[in-house]
């Protein structure tokens, strides 16, 4: 039973049904790069994750947590112990908004919220054990390994691109993220990810 995720999922939900009327409550948690810069509010790196704009961004987050992160909870608690997947979503928060963080600390009209980042951590931790799974984009079933390359140029083009008001750096980071945590966590990821990319199945 994969009870770290189910943790995370439920907190999310909780928070974020909490926030979708109390805009004060968004205003204490989401990421506002100044309050970082100015006031040391440093939980911010992570409660924004807690935080969805709506229904809809909150269950599509929300649904890719569950189906991967009970399929990758089991990996990354049997090799750093019982918390270890909760060390790795936690991270995957951190790691993914950072760049954000930078870039905007004295930009004082700038928000982000939402787990997306850390959710895509897990997805590419995923994709390291299993490249050739097949992965549903909508209605259509691809190998995660072409659905990684998709997410990869897509969120690099919106990122210097889109106008959309998502924060696709933040995907890309928790990507990055996900791949070398997961290689770090269990470096014979690698040579098994390389070797099934060798055997490709469609």
């Amino acid at each position: 039973m994969p009870m770290t995720t189910l943790i995370i999922l439920a907190a999310t939900c909780i928070v974020s049904f909490m926030a979708f009327n109390n805009r004060r409550l968004v205003d204490d948690l989401i990421l506002w790069p100044p309050a970082i810069e100015r006031k040391r509010e440093y939980y911010r790196l992570v409660t924004y994750g807690f935080l969805h704009a709506d229904p809809m961004h909150l269950l599509f987050n929300m649904m890719t947590l569950f189906f991967f992160g009970r399929a990758m909870e089991p990996a990354y608690n049997a090799t750093l112990g019982t918390f270890g997947f909760a060390l790795f979503y936690l991270g995957g928060l951190i790691v993914s908004i950072l760049p954000t963080y930078l870039k905007n600390r004295h930009n004082n009209n700038y928000r982000s919220l939402g787990a997306s980042g850390a959710v895509s951590a897990v997805v590419f931790g995923f994709i390291m054990y299993a490249p050739w799974q097949s992965i549903w984009i909508f209605f259509l079933k691809v190998p995660a390994i072409i659905y990684a390359v998709l997410y990869v140029a897509y969120s690099i083009y919106m990122d210097q691109n889109g106008r959309d008001n998502v924060n696709h750096s933040a995907h890309l980071w928790g990507a990055a993220y996900g791949v070398v945590f997961t290689v770090l966590a269990n470096p014979a990821v690698l040579p098994h990810f390389l070797g099934e990319l060798s055997r490709p199945r469609f």
